[in-house]
This record gives structure tokens, C-alpha cells and sequence, in this order.
């Protein structure tokens, strides 16, 4: 049996350890980019973190007694590379001064998670922060009744896997797009890589699927701000609570970490000029990095969705909200609907302008069905047509669709997603007439369930409260509202179904659609 090396914290131990942290990261540099969509999706987490780390093994190849903390503080790189910075910060602080044994990689770890904690001013659940707490907790269990530091430091990976695995559900936007936390991740790769190196084994292949993201994870927003902006400053002035109060106006996502003296601020703004100025008012700056974050952006939703395509996806719709949402998810849009049905010309010129020679169709009205089977008919290229009766139905097929695969295979899955989708509207009655047991006046509100007239009121709020209702089974899991350009109170409407419906996940996007006030899918 192999015997298995002491861990030290010395000189020689310092750097063997920050070396199998960054050959983790770098292993699983692109992945964790990949994953990176909060707090912005510019996609440089990994990056950034071995680029963090890569900085602290310079410095110590240079020097065997760098200062660590000033050495990490100064290489830091992003948002994730500061948080980092303060975990090995609060990490090697409660190290002791030669050997680790259980005990004390718990104090490390929780030693690390509390400075993270205090560096971050709004800290969210779901990040690099819950992974580091859930770490140390872990550690100081087994703490309790300590195993050999190899099997301990096993057991932490095992665990942490599944921790970053719960980060999908503690953020909303990691589970609206689909994936763990990118900066959780690569803390992760950090403790697989170092506990490779103090178990004496290889260091494994990256754990993290390369499987393609979900189009949510590919298609996200800019950020509010443009640039991501970070220095070092050093100098008897600089004190992280007056650059904080300062740098505070300028923008979003600030950190400014470090003591009086030496201090590294992080900042989203629109400023960086300026942000530069409150540093070098109060010392020498170092270190400098500006980045343009939309541009970061771009480049990353253009590399994640650089998939061959096989298939596209045209899509009839009507409202810039809802357009947005068929267009995030990969379709290109006809401008069409209730009461403005396109013609076939319309639908086969989106056909033809397809860059792919398969396309599946969604009509997303009983009324242009035909329309679409003309076109497809009148096309050279494979089309498919999926005879989606609404909007809802349409966006519910669309979540199934993979420019991979081929039209055929997309219809089958896009017709089977869409059937599982239940649809609501409301709209306003355009004239006095009786509809079975609905009396219903001109001008009222008219509520629909899957295109039947249900119930109907003068006031909007009861009627969509009702058609809601209606809709919600025991198998229902998300509620979305859609709503109109004449939409009034659709948020009120929604926390009144989250309280009566404390299981349910109800989701309100702006869709501007023409004629319905207000649009309803259950899934």
C-alpha cells in the first residue's frame, strides 16, 4: 500500500499545495466559464479563479516566504478572484504554522468561510460562499471524531459535490438557467485538486460534465453596467471603508477587501475612469483590470451556442416580450396572431432564410396552421410543422428544442412538450352574446382555458384569478404569466397564487401581446 504524504504548511508544503489547486482549476477552466451566469454572464469565473491562483504560485516560486495573503490579494481577478482571495485569506490565518490534521482544516475552512461571508455586503445563498460554509461544517463534523486527513479530505469532495449540486436550487437565477454556481465549482476543483496532492494521487479527470448547457444557461441578459472594473491600491490613505462609501455610487457588484493600506476593490460600473481616480487620490494603484463585460458576454453566448446546427426553429408570434422569449430560446420569429394572421409568403420567407436545410414550424394559432403546411409545402428544404394551438404551447415546444437534432426528431419531442402544456387567456369580449352557461356582455372580461369560455366579470383580477385557478392540477409545477400590453396588476396576481399555493413556482414575464391582457401556461 502506498503510503500516503503528511500535509505541511511550510514552505515547500505552501507551494505544493497552491500548484494542485491551480492544475485543478485549470483542468476545468472552460467548464466553469461555461457555467459562469451570476451575478453577470460574462463568462470568466474559471478564468478569473486560475488566473487567481496562478498569481500565488508565482509568488511563492519567487519567494518561499511571500506573503500569501498579500500575494492572493493582489492577484485576485474578478468577483469570484476576491471572494477567493478572502477565503485563503481567513484560511491561513487559522492554520497552524507546520502540519494539518482534521482539527485544523476544520478551523481552516470555517475560518475561510466566515471572512468570505464579511467581504461580501448583500451575500446570496447558492454561491462560492454557501459551498465554503457547507465545507467547514462538513469538516468539523468529522472533526468531532476525527479519520485519517486523507479519508477526511475524501469524504469533503464527496460532499461538496453534492452541496454545489444544491446550489441549482438556492439561486434563482442558476435554476432558471439550469446550472450550479460557477464560482461554488471551482472552490470545489480547488479541494479535489489539493486532495489529490495530499493523498499522493493522480489528479482525476475534470469532474464537471462537458455536456452542451440548456439554452437558459447559453441566453442570459447583459449586465446593467458595462465594465468590470478591479485594482490594487496601496498607500497610508487608502481604507476600505471610505473607497467602499465612495465606489458605492458608482455601481454594482462592489467588494473592497484588505486592510488599511492595502486595500483590492472589485466594481461593476459605467465609470472606470473614475472609479481609477478615488484609487489614485489615496495611493499607488497596481494591478489594474478593466474589462468590457457586454462584450464578454457576446463572446461567450456565441461560443456556447457555436453547435453544429442541424434543424431550425420559425416561430409565429406577436408581442416584444414574448418575441424575446421565443428568439432566447433559438427561434426566429413571425410577426402574427390572433386577428393578424401572416400569410404563407411570410412563414416560407422565414423558412427559406434559415441558415440549415431542416426547420420545424410552430404556428402558435388554430388560424395559421394551414398558412404554415402551405409554406412547408412550398419549400425545398425538410420542414416540419408542429401544430401548436397558442403562444403557451408554442414556448412550452420551444424548451424542447435542439439545433442538433433533425426536424423529425424535433417535432416528435417538440409535439410531446407541447402537449403537456395547459392554456389560459383572458380577454375582453367584442360583443354581447351567450356562450353556453356564460352570459356575456360587450366589453367584459372573458377568461379561456385551452380556447373554451369559462367564466367571465367586468374586472380583470377575478376572471384571470379564475381562468388560474382552473388551470392548476395536482401535477402542476410552474404557473407562467404572460402579460399584455394592456395588463394591469399581474404581480399582485402572482404573489396571491404563490400564498394560496405555497408549492408553486409562478413566473411573470412582460410579453406585450396585443388582444390579451393577460396569458396563462401550466406545465
Amino acid at each position: 500500500m502506498r503510503a500516503v504524504p503528511e500535509v505541511r504548511t511550510g514552505r515547500e508544503g505552501r507551494l505544493a499545495l497552491a500548484r494542485a489547486a491551480l492544475a485543478a482549476l485549470e483542468a476545468s477552466r472552460q467548464r466553469i466559464d461555461d457555467l459562469n451566469v451570476y451575478p453577470v454572464p460574462d463568462g470568466d469565473t474559471g478564468t478569473n479563479m486560475t488566473l487567481t491562483a496562478r498569481a500565488v504560485v508565482e509568488a511563492l516560486e519567487r519567494d518561499p516566504e511571500a506573503d500569501l495573503t498579500r500575494a492572493i490579494l493582489m492577484g485576485a481577478r474578478g468577483n469570484s478572484g476576491v471572494i477567493l482571495s478572502q477565503l485563503v485569506r481567513g484560511a491561513v490565518e487559522a492554520l497552524p504554522d507546520d502540519r494539518i490534521d482534521v482539527p485544523a482544516l476544520a478551523a481552516a475552512l470555517r475560518g475561510g468561510s466566515v471572512a468570505g461571508y464579511a467581504a461580501v455586503r448583500d451575500a446570496q445563498e447558492g454561491t462560492i460562499l454557501t459551498l465554503a460554509r457547507a465545507l467547514a461544517e462538513r469538516a468539523e463534523a468529522l472533526a468531532a471524531s476525527p479519520p485519517p486527513l486523507a479519508e477526511a479530505l475524501r469524504d469533503l469532495v464527496a460532499y461538496g459535490e453534492v452541496a454545489l449540486a444544491r446550489t441549482q436550487e438556492q439561486l434563482d437565477v442558476l435554476r432558471e438557467a439550469g446550472v450550479v454556481d460557477a464560482g461554488a465549482a471551482g472552490l470545489l476543483e480547488i479541494v479535489r485538486g489539493i486532495t489529490a496532492a495530499a493523498t499522493g494521487e493522480a489528479l482525476p479527470e475534470p469532474a464537471l460534465e462537458a455536456e452542451p448547457l440548456p439554452l437558459e444557461a447559453v441566453h442570459r441578459e447583459l449586465s446593467r453596467y458595462r465594465y468590470c472594473t478591479s485594482f490594487y491600491v496601496e498607500g497610508e490613505r487608502a481604507a476600505p471603508e471610505t473607497l467602499e462609501e465612495e465606489l458605492g455610487r458608482l455601481g454594482d457588484s462592489l467588494l473592497v477587501v484588505g486592510t488599511r493600506g492595502a486595500v483590492k476593490v472589485h466594481l461593476h460600473t459605467d465609470e472606470p475612469g473614475r472609479a481609477l481616480s478615488l484609487g489614485t487620490a489615496v495611493g499607488v494603484l497596481e494591478e489594474v483590470d478593466v474589462k468590457n463585460m457586454h462584450a464578454q458576454t457576446l463572446d461567450r453566448k456565441e461560443r456556447l451556442a457555436a453547435v453544429e446546427a442541424r434543424a431550425a426553429a420559425v416561430a409565429v408570434c406577436a408581442g416584444a416580450g414574448i418575441t424575446r422569449l421565443f428568439e432566447s430560446l433559438g427561434a426566429a420569429c413571425v410577426e402574427g396572431g390572433q386577428s393578424m394572421n401572416p400569410s404563407t409568403a411570410d412563414i416560407l420567407a422565414a423558412i427559406e432564410g434559415a441558415g440549415v436545410d431542416e426547420v420545424v414550424v410552430l404556428p402558435n394559432n388554430k388560424n395559421v396552421v394551414l398558412a404554415a403546411e402551405q409554406a412547408a409545402s412550398g419549400s425545398t428544404k425538410a420542414v416540419r410543422v408542429v401544430p401548436t394551438p397558442s403562444v403557451q404551447a408554442g414556448l412550452g415546444a420551444m424548451v424542447a428544442f435542439e439545433p442538433g437534432r433533425s426536424a423529425e426528431e424535433n417535432a416528435a419531442e417538440m409535439e410531446e412538450a407541447a402537449a403537456g402544456v395547459r392554456a389560459g387567456a383572458v380577454t375582453r369580449a367584442s360583443r354581447t352574446t351567450t356562450l353556453g352557461a356564460l352570459a356575456i356582455e360587450e366589453g367584459q372580461f372573458l377568461g379561456l382555458v385551452d380556447g373554451e369560455p369559462v367564466t367571465c366579470g367586468p374586472a380583470l383580477e377575478p376572471v384571470a384569478r379564475d381562468v388560474a385557478e382552473r388551470l392548476l392540477g395536482e401535477a402542476t409545477d410552474v404557473l407562467t404569466i404572460l402579460a399584455g400590453a394592456e395588463a394591469e396588476g399581474a404581480e399582485a396576481l402572482a404573489e396571491a397564487l404563490r400564498d394560496a399555493h405555497p408549492e408553486l413556482e409562478v413566473e411573470v414575464h412582460d410579453g406585450g401581446q396585443p388582444h390579451y391582457p393577460l396569458l396563462f401556461s401550466a406545465e
